[in-house]
């Protein structure tokens, strides 16, 4: 090569690296530029989507932030050491409105109060844990098993789904009440309110309390409701037949009328509320189910002696079929037509269905529906041991006849003045095969978990209807399900001694008198109004 060549090759190479580093300056600026915009950029996008972030929490948790602007605003004009004086002033004064004016002070402050330290000392930061150790989360669908190989060896790896916050049930408000705790929990996509059902017992060991109950109250919104307190651990007490007089400002029970007495709203017992436990005779028939000892007595006598005043003016007109002979024989006089045997049983039950019968004959195209009154008072049915009639005891043609006549009044009799009250301790279809016939259903301590489903349905159970855990001790508990009840209910009877049985029967045989005026209608047997179940958190 000549020295020409050399010149020339030397010449273009050092043009090329003229030319590259031209352009790489040139790139170097464009990289500098597209960095300093890029990082511009990404400094507003994080600023807005804190700022976002910060309104949207703001604005969710809008009672913290009021406070938090509060605290600071008086701390800026005031001092801190005015907001603590204040807010111990603040304290002492609600700790001496509780002590010396709790009833008031509960509804107005204290379940708001508690409601709000359950929320964020309990709920708050451990149900999202409860979520998923009972499985009540949305996660990724399984992606599979990610195989790592190097010269050395070869490993498998299954990595693990975490949830993201759209994929766990958010809790939305927590009610407190003086008993219970009704968690509110928003349902994420593709959950159902059954799968919180069939978590209910997991839910309530992983809280710690003996009973939880799920209520669906919209389409993606639950409550959770669990149970601090047992408030029906103890007897409920049944009011005496001497405080009629009382109650109606008089010194003779007779004055109190039995036209106040509603057969659609009659005083039981308690519910596991703390409030009054109402139910209606009139209406519908009712099925009580329990094993030998559960109290079904309690539920028998206990709405009887609340309308004791209706008995007597002739309002209402009681029959009782007692195959035992003894639960309602107590009280025998209080019972217009009473039967033992399976013959009686069925000449009682065919004198039921002719009176029936006559009130179609002539009310039929008048009216759509009896009021209870003088002439046609409501007939109430006592039927203990129904099993023992529809099943064990007589010979067979009599137990189909007694079977048909049953069937016949809870089929018609609901709008010609008729109800039936059954009671039995084996609630299978083979026992009572009228059993659907009756629309309202309570179970008290049954012997087995299939019973619960037989008597209130196949979901009871799921639902928070436990009768098989009653225990022993708790006679007169029960679960009630049935007409404008969506939830399993759990009340406990009032107990009824002895000495007002014979006080009831002594009460219903005495002749009424001219009924009083109407502001003593309603006053019969009235108990205290409950307290408010809870505040909002």
């Amino acid at each position: 090569m000549t020295t020409g060549s050399l010149l020339m090759l030397a010449a273009g190479l050092g043009v090329g690296m003229w030319v590259l580093h031209s352009i790489g300056q040139a790139l170097t600026k464009l990289i500098e530029a597209l960095a300093v915009i890029a990082a511009v950029f990404v400094t507003v996008w994080l600023l807005a989507k804190g700022l976002y972030r910060l309104v949207r929490l703001a604005i969710r948790w809008w009672r913290t932030t009021l406070t938090t602007t509060a605290v600071v605003i008086w701390c800026s004009w005031f001092g801190w050491p005015s907001l603590v004086i204040t807010l111990a002033a603040v304290v002492v004064g609600l700790v001496g409105w509780r002590l010396a004016a709790r009833d008031v002070f509960e509804p107005w402050v204290g379940l708001h109060l508690r409601s709000w330290w359950q929320r964020w000392t309990l709920y708050a930061p451990r149900a999202s844990r409860w979520f998923r150790a009972c499985g009540l989360t949305v996660p990724d669908p399984d992606t599979g098993i990610t195989v790592q190989v190097n010269p050395f060896r070869k490993t498998a790896i299954r990595p693990k789904p975490q949830p993201r916050a759209d994929q766990l049930p958010r809790i939305v408000g927590v009610r407190s009440g003086a008993s219970w705790d009704e968690v509110r929990v928003r349902l994420v996509a593709g959950q159902t309110p059954e799968e919180y059902d069939q978590a209910a017992r997991a839910l309530a060991v992983a809280r710690g309390v003996a009973r939880c109950q799920v209520r669906e109250i919209g389409p993606r919104l639950v409550s959770i409701d669990f149970q601090r307190r047992n408030l029906l651990a103890q007897p409920v007490d049944c009011p005496s037949l001497a405080v009629l007089p009382a109650l109606a400002d008089a010194a003779d029970p007779a004055v109190v009328a039995g036209e106040g007495v509603d057969l659609r709203r009659v005083w039981s017992g308690r519910t596991e509320y703390g409030t009054d436990w109402h139910q209606s005779l009139a209406g519908g028939h009712t099925l009580y189910a329990g094993a030998t000892g559960a109290g079904k007595g309690s539920f028998c006598w206990a709405p009887i002696v609340s309308i004791a005043p209706a008995i007597r003016d002739g309002l209402v007109r009681v029959s009782g079929i007692d195959p035992k002979g003894m639960e309602l024989a107590y009280g025998r006089r209080i019972f217009h037509r009473y039967a033992v045997t399976s013959k009686d049983a069925l000449a009682l039950l065919d004198d039921l269905i002719e009176g029936m019968e006559q009130r179609k004959a002539e009310f039929a195209g008048r009216r759509r529906s009896i009021p209870a009154s003088r002439e046609h008072p409501w007939e109430l049915l006592e039927f203990d041991e129904i099993g023992a009639l529809l099943r064990y005891i007589g010979d067979r043609k009599t137990r189909e006849q007694i079977t048909d006549r049953v069937a016949v009044l809870t089929t018609q009799g609901r709008a010609l003045g008729y109800t039936v009250r059954g009671y039995v301790q084996e609630p299978t279809k083979d026992t009572v095969p009228v059993r659907e016939l009756f629309p309202r259903r309570a179970c008290l301590r049954v012997a087995a978990k299939s019973h619960v489903a037989m008597v209130l349905g196949d979901h009871a159970y799921d639902r928070g209807a436990w009768a098989n855990r009653i225990g022993e001790t708790e006679a007169g508990v029960a679960y009630l399900f049935g007409e404008g009840i969506r939830e399993p209910l759990r009340v406990r009877s009032a107990w009824v001694p002895d000495q007002t049985i014979k006080e009831l029967e002594n009460f219903v045989t005495t002749e009424s008198a001219p009924a009083p005026a109407p502001a003593l209608a309603g006053q019969v047997l009235t108990l205290p109004a409950p307290r408010p179940a809870g505040g909002l958190a």
